[in-house]
């Protein structure tokens, strides 16, 4: 079993900063891609940044230059630093983790967090 638990989410002023942490623990071989992912009230769920296990990173053009993805694959953690938050950053944000099994490596299972809310005052 795999579980994906997030944490750090608040109530923050517009300009101010958040980091979000995301930790998948249980029977684990590896972990492809990482990613973190926001769903607005009446919006779909939208790609905020990912992370392979190589360093390569991926973001959304709305977040480039204000937030940062990283990764400690030692503890299959995965980070997100959000600065010069703004209201429209407001969601919840949700931590996916893409795990390879034991014995089942050619198979990528999607894992998601329970979510974490991110709500920015003006």
């Amino acid at each position: 079993q795999v579980q994906v638990v997030e944490s750090g989410g608040g109530l923050v002023q517009a300009g101010g900063a958040l980091r979000l942490s995301c930790a998948a623990s249980g029977s684990i071989f590896s972990i492809d891609v990482m990613g973190w992912y926001r769903q607005a009230p009446g919006e779909q769920r939208e790609l905020v940044a990912a992370i392979t296990s190589g360093g390569s990173t991926n973001y959304a053009d709305s977040v480039k230059g204000q937030f940062t993805i990283s990764r400690d694959n030692a503890k299959n953690t995965v980070y997100l630093q959000m600065n010069s938050l703004k209201p429209e950053d407001t969601a919840v944000y949700y931590c996916n983790a893409d795990v390879i099994l034991p014995g089942a490596l050619r198979v990528i299972n999607h894992y998601w967090g329970q979510g974490t809310q991110v709500t920015v005052s003006s």
